[in-house]
Parts: structure tokens; sequence; C-alpha cells
């Protein structure tokens, strides 16, 4: 037998089951299948279990996107982001996704992509689909997404950045970065480094801005070095910071991942100690900041509080479209591991 006279069973159905087969073989009407499906609709108790019944043997799921175009809104809940794959972002979209299918909403994640052209489809996915409602991490994605939202009468809630108008949640950048500076002035440390982000997001400004005045009000020095926010890029920051006679005795990583590359140089390259020779601070807590290889201090964004203030957000303007703009800080406590104890 060749391969081409192999039998293949055919697939059972080429399509989903139809509500008005599910009323066939209940021996209802199709309006009595729809009813039983609703909530609060009237119908016969006797009328719903034999619905429920043929549903279950038939495999028949309601059609939400159709009951959603009729209704002239979707259950669709846009989560937009740059890279969602990357760092805090990543876990920060999955306990969104999470919750937002425990609320009965449907998430749909957008990667705004990184050119125009990108972008563009981005958008048209998102507002073609009539999502009812956006969450947008951090500062990355264009101010289009939001001018288009608002625009469009979408319920907004930004994660990571706030404007006029619109519901945010960020962390407490500033009181976080102030609390780095003062831990290090409190071990007598007064040459310090600063590694942001080359994407100039409004947090990652915010942080840096904080950690510097706080730290030269302390009587210490700072340099600061711009690179992508990412191990490699904490890596390349390290090497810029290390490359003077003066080391800097404690850095404060704009992030985890810019955290991690840093203390993989000052270890492996430049032969330093951590925290012996340097104290290294980091901000989110992601996984990896546990790891015995990094051990990282840090200060802790969870991502289930951002997660579930955001969906309230959303709940609280569904519910009062008119009502003001909420701008929630949340805070980021310091979680304290090997890379810097304080005193």
């Amino acid at each position: 037998m060749t391969c081409s006279d192999t039998k293949h069973p055919p697939l059972e159905r080429s399509r989903f089951v139809s509500a008005q087969e599910v009323a066939d073989r209940a021996g209802v009407s199709r309006s009595a299948v729809s009813r039983a499906f609703t909530p609060g609709a009237s119908v016969a108790e006797e009328t719903r279990r034999k619905v429920m019944q043929a549903a279950e043997e038939l495999g028949y799921q309601v059609n939400d996107l159709a009951r959603g175009l009729l209704a002239s809104k979707s259950r669709l809940v846009g989560i937009v982001a740059t890279r969602p794959e990357v760092g805090f972002r990543a876990h920060l979209a999955a306990a969104l996704v999470r919750r937002l299918i425990q609320r009965g909403s449907v998430p749909v994640m957008i990667d705004t992509g990184s050119n125009e052209a990108e972008m563009s489809a981005a958008q048209r996915t998102l507002f073609g689909h009539r999502a009812e409602a956006t969450i947008i991490l951090s500062g990355s994605p264009p101010a289009s997404f939001v001018e288009l939202a608002r625009r469009n009468g979408q319920p907004l809630v930004l994660i990571g950045r706030s404007t006029p108008g619109v519901d945010s949640i960020q962390p407490d950048n500033a009181a976080s970065a102030r609390q780095a500076a003062a831990l290090f002035a409190a071990r007598g440390l007064t040459r310090l480094g600063y590694v942001g982000s080359s994407s100039g997001t409004p947090s990652t400004i915010e942080r840096g801005a904080a950690f510097h005045a706080a730290a030269e009000a302390a009587g210490a020095t700072v340099t600061s070095v711009v690179e992508e926010a990412e191990h490699g890029g904490g890596f390349k920051a390290a090497a810029r910071l290390f490359a003077g006679a003066r080391l800097p005795q404690g850095v404060f990583c704009v992030n985890d991942p810019a955290a991690f590359g840093v203390m993989d140089f000052a270890r492996s390259t430049a032969e330093l100690d951590v925290p012996g020779d340097l104290g290294i601070i980091g901000f989110d807590d992601v996984p990896e900041a546990c790891w015995p290889a990094y051990d990282l201090t840090t200060f802790r964004q969870d991502p289930q509080i951002m997660a579930e203030a955001a969906i309230a957000l959303l709940d609280r303007r569904q519910a009062n479209p008119d009502r003001p703009a909420e701008n929630l800080r949340i805070p980021a406590p310091l979680v304290v591991r090997g890379s810097f104890r304080p005193d």
C-alpha cells in the first residue's frame, strides 16, 4: 500500500454546532435555546434541562462574538504593549489575561510592533474588533492608541503612564527611587551609578529623576548611563560605568534585567564582589531576582495587585462613565536580598 492509498478517518465536522441543531435535538424552538443560554431570561426549567442536555451531547458552545455584534458591543478587552514578552510586562500581561478571563472577558494581546506599519496594523486589529475596553501597559505604545480609544468612547486604563482625564495605575516610582538613594547614603556610599532605559517611558524617567535628586541631596555623586533596559543593556551600561578610575560603590537599576546585566559584568569582567565592592538594587522583583545567581535586592511590583487594580478601574468606569479619572499609585516595597543589605 502506498502513502496515497492510506485511508484516513473523515473529520467528524467541518463547522461549529448550531443553535438550530441543539433545538432539533432537544425538541424545542430556536428561540428557546437562546433564552436557555441567556442569564435571567424566562424559560421553563424542563425546557432549560432539555436544551442543556442536547448542547452537552452535541458539544455546542454559545457564539459570544455574534451576540456581541447584535448588541453593538463585545466582551473583548485589548491589552496593548510594546514587546509584551519582556521583563515585568510579561508577568503583568499574564496576570491581566487570567483576571480578565475570570471576569468573563475575552483578552486580546496587541503587540504594537516596532515600526509605523506594525503599529497601524495593531490599531486596526484592536479597534476593528470593537473591543469593549483597552488596557495599555507601560509608556511604550504611542499616544495615538490612547487618542483613538478616547474618540471611540472605550473605557481605558493606562499602566505605567498617566494622561489627563484617563484612568491610570503606576507604581510609586519616586518613593522607591528616593528610598534606594537613602539606603545607599545610610551605608556611607557616595559614588553611585544609575542605569536608565533608552525607551524613555514616564516610569523610567521618574525613577531616574527621583534617584538623582535624592542622592545628590544626600551628598552623593551619580553617574547615569542609559541603555536598553534588558540584560544586554545592563551589561553594556556596567562597562561604561566601570571604565573610569573611580568606580561606583552602589548602582540603582531601572529594572531587574538591567541589574542582572550589571551584576554579571561586575563579577565576570570587572572582578568585583557583590555586595562587598558594589551594592546593586533593582526594580520589579521578577522571578529571576531570587535565583541564587543574582539574589537581587529590589523593589517589588506585584503583577496580581496591578491586574486587580486595572480591572477594578474598568468596572468602575463602565458603571459610571462620567466619573472623574482615577490615578492610582501602588507602593513598590523593598525586598532585601544579598546584592545589597541595608544597615
